[in-house]
């Protein structure tokens, strides 16, 4: 992998992890673009990148991790995505990851689902305007739907958000915990991911994760404080309709 290769896959892992488009998708996507071969770095490297885009919330919500209330809440959320998560890791890592076709349709039939869900869904008038008002049962349930995300191209950040909103939280507020609740998520998959492979990095390996890393988290900050500004007056209903539009244009221009 060249350097320009780490810059652009970062800049898309930078871009896409917060909105619900599945930045694991679009790097696979990416990664066939750029004509990568699909080797067990390449998948461990689009894994690890994340956590450059991850540390940007750290970064903009420092104060928030010194919160022992909502350090819970975080904890309680990722405990059902972790124990899915490494059980089905296996699996994931061999068979879904690189996978072009299951990317397509996890991304239509995701934008689909997203496009429906805004033209039927009324937000509640008491909806929790709060992260500290979620409950220790939302919380869980959070999670449980984050952990739908295992597959490429669902997208993590759309299903906390869908589930969120499902709960009777207001969206702005389910965003930002799903911001904050990619922090252990992404630190544990990251941490597992590179302690079970960390034979497959070499010296020039190393130099590309690290331009990847640093690009995605300078490009996340950004991506972060668009996308809250954004969800105030806008529904999810824009990136539903991308995500087909993408999805049927790689089918028939590079697949096909």
């Amino acid at each position: 992998m060249s350097i320009l290769d780490s810059i652009i896959l970062g800049l898309v892992e930078g871009l896409t992890e917060f909105l619900p488009v599945s930045s694991t998708g679009h790097l696979i996507l990416a990664g066939e673009l750029l004509q990568i071969p699909q080797t067990e770095f390449l998948k461990s490297f689009d894994i690890a990148i994340q956590l450059g885009a991850i540390l940007a919330v750290v970064a903009l919500y420092f104060r928030s991790f010194f919160d022992i209330e909502l350090i819970k809440r975080l904890l309680i959320a990722f405990i059902p995505t972790g124990v899915i998560g490494f059980t089905v890791y296996p699996v994931v890592k061999s068979y879904l990851l690189g996978n072009e076709a299951v990317v397509l349709w996890a991304l239509f039939l995701g934008g689909a689902a997203l496009i429906a869900f805004e033209l039927l869904h009324t937000e509640q008038v008491e909806a929790s305007d709060e992260v500290s008002t979620i409950t220790y049962k939302q919380a869980a349930l959070v999670g449980l739907f984050q952990a739908l995300a295992v597959v490429p191209g669902i997208s993590r950040s759309a299903a906390t958000i869908v589930g969120g909103l499902l709960l009777g939280l207001h969206r702005t507020t389910i965003v930002e915990f799903s911001f904050l609740l990619a922090v252990p998520t992404m630190i544990a998959a990251t941490g597992y991911d590179i302690l079970k492979n960390a034979s497959s990095f070499s010296g020039d390996n190393t130099s590309a994760l690290a331009v990847g890393f640093v690009t995605s988290f300078v490009v996340a900050l950004l991506a972060i404080k668009f996308f809250l500004s954004f969800v105030r007056t806008h529904s999810f209903i824009p990136f539903g309709i991308y995500r087909i539009v993408i999805a049927v244009l790689f089918f028939f221009f590079i697949l096909r």
